[in-house]
């Protein structure tokens, strides 16, 4: 990272119910977990997600930040615009989506540039996209350091949407190395095999996401992310491997709530040894 950039994540699909929505919001929890600095931001104008997974409510939205932005850019300070998510001692900012759909009508590419832009205290900005090649979209893809392509290879539709997609990436000069290939909800017992997309596209997947609907409806009615809710399952720990291949961590990340379970382990062994090596003494006294 250079001085003080942000690292910007676009989670961007070319399908609705890929799961952009669920990737973005638990890689802002982990890297947030991490230690990180993090905003996400709900840029799914009229039917954006994220403030509903989390169970959240809002004073102030993207529309409200804009409003002040354009009213009097040297005055704005975009904090006072987020919302703030936190789980135990992990937290990190939210800005909400307009609530209305005339707000959403209104909402300006080059203010969100500008807006996206003051965010310089954070370490990583998340921008959860809407499932289209709009000029917002387009120009939040261009500010971002890495682009998180999701995709499910679950039906011939789909696939083809997906090499759609990723090809029309390429024609806008986008690096390869800047789009990461993410495959949702892989199956190695599924008709269409991952090996065979890669073959498609000329290329192979930068990651991929095993599925657990289970979890993700857990999650979703608990208003927490996949790592503060479900620690244990495998799209958790598959979350976490992602975020560790964003932040070039090497070895194995222990979440938040793995590490509370774990420091309560080591009490009672504690306590245990303890009580053991009293006996002992006692006995020995004697």
């Amino acid at each position: 990272m250079e001085g003080h950039r942000s690292i910007i994540i676009a989670v961007f699909s070319t399908s609705s119910g890929s799961g952009k929505t669920i990737t973005a919001i638990n890689l802002a929890a982990g890297l947030a977990d991490e230690g990180y600095r993090t905003c996400l931001v709900d840029l799914d104008l009229q039917f954006g997600d994220v403030m509903g997974y989390l169970d959240m409510v809002s004073d102030f939205t993207l529309a409200d930040a804009q409003r002040a932005i354009l009213r009097d850019e040297e005055c704005f300070q975009v904090e006072d615009y987020l919302t703030e998510y936190r789980c135990g001692d992990v937290s990190f900012a939210v800005m909400p989506p307009p609530r209305k759909i005339n707000d959403a009508y209104q909402i300006n590419v080059e203010a969100v540039e500008k807006i996206i832009g003051s965010m310089k205290g954070f370490n990583f900005i998340v921008l959860d996209l809407t499932a289209a090649f709009s000029t917002l979209n387009l120009s939040m893809l261009d500010m971002s350091t890495v682009i998180n392509f999701v995709g499910v290879m679950d039906f011939l539709p789909a696939v083809k949407n997906y090499k759609v997609g990723y090809d029309t990436l390429l024609r806008f000069d986008y690096e390869e190395s800047k789009i990461c290939l993410v495959e949702n909800q892989a199956d190695p017992d599924r008709y269409i095999k991952s090996k065979d997309v890669e073959r498609l596209l000329g290329t192979r997947f930068y990651h991929h996401l095993p599925s657990d609907d289970q979890a993700v409806t857990h999650s979703i009615r608990m208003g927490r992310p996949l790592m503060y809710s479900v620690p244990l399952s495998p799209l958790t720990q598959s979350y976490w491997q992602l975020v560790g291949r964003y932040t070039n961590r090497s070895k194995p990340h222990q979440g938040a709530r793995q590490r509370e379970q774990g420091k309560k382990e080591k009490s009672r062994l504690l306590s245990w040894l303890m009580g053991r090596t009293g006996w002992k003494t006692a006995q020995n006294t004697k």
